[in-house]
């Protein structure tokens, strides 16, 4: 199923809230315990996708709103297990601890009833937002675990986000660098741009910097960066592009915004002449 931003919460757009089309699709995507095509699971997704986007971008009592919005529907098991998460991530980084602790105990039922990998991974990720400090990292690093056997990278990258945030308030951020570059990776791949952002903020305030380029260096792109260059190289807009790949114009932009500094260029027009630099072919090979 595919959603457009639209279609997910119109008072979204009265509130001017930027609804990421692929960050929507995300929810439905990579949860095949939705089913779609059902009225009530249609609203779920709607309201969870909002909590979703507002957690993202760090609004979290408009995240809690959302999300309590998503609980008055009839609850199955992989409903909560996806609308239950967004409502203790909110209520938690909103200051309000009872409604994150009752949302956690309804969680642990049906993670415990469900007893997959995925499950005891989303459990783990939302004890540690409101364990004690002595047992928070070992919750960190159960949810990493755990979602990194489900091929679930939305969730995954979640898990490191939260990790990594821990880590940075804790004043360890050589450790919190690597937990947020993770996330910000897979974020960016998914394109989802809200979280990605996040990410970005939270690697600038552990005072990560660009790596000085060399000549070595200076060519090192990602595969994705080297596709999307290709294509931009080829006369494709961001649109296009992103389309192609399933991303979002704005991860294009993000991405090209990596890519020049890269190679040494300061436009689009500047690629077909770099991306067959004789030089770029021998440092590659």
């Amino acid at each position: 199923m595919t959603m457009t931003a639209t279609q997910v919460d119109s008072t979204s757009t009265r509130d001017q809230v930027p609804l990421h089309a692929a960050e929507v699709r995300m929810t439905a995507k990579y949860h095949p315990n939705l089913e779609s095509n059902r009225r009530d699971g249609l609203g779920v997704i709607s309201h969870c996708a909002t909590a979703l986007l507002y957690n993202g971008l760090g609004r979290y009592e408009e995240a809690v709103t959302a999300a309590e919005r998503a609980c008055e529907y009839p609850q199955e098991l992989g409903y909560s297990m996806l609308v239950l998460p967004e409502l203790i991530e909110a209520a938690a980084r909103s200051g309000r601890p009872n409604c994150a602790s009752a949302a956690l105990e309804r969680l642990v039922q049906a993670t415990r009833a469900n007893g997959s990998v995925w499950a005891l991974g989303i459990e783990a990720r939302s004890r540690a937002l409101l364990a004690d400090r002595a047992v928070a990292e070992d919750f960190y690093r159960e949810a990493i675990d755990r979602l990194g056997r489900t091929g679930i990278q939305i969730d995954l990258a979640r898990a490191h986000l939260l990790y990594g945030e821990w880590l940075r308030r804790e004043n360890r951020r050589i450790c919190a660098r690597q937990e947020l570059r993770s996330a910000l990776e897979i974020f960016t791949s998914l394109g989802g741009d809200a979280f990605a952002d996040r990410a970005s903020r939270e690697l600038l305030a552990t005072g990560e910097t660009a790596r000085k380029r060399t000549v070595e260096t200076r060519f090192d792109l990602t595969a994705q960066e080297e596709r999307i260059a290709e294509l931009a190289r080829d006369g494709r807009t961001n649109p296009e592009i992103g389309s192609e790949l399933f991303i979002s114009p704005r991860t294009v932009e993000w991405h090209l915004r990596k890519v020049f500094p890269k190679l040494g260029i300061t436009s689009r027009r500047e690629l077909r002449r770099v991306l067959a630099d004789p030089l770029r072919t021998i440092l590659l090979a």
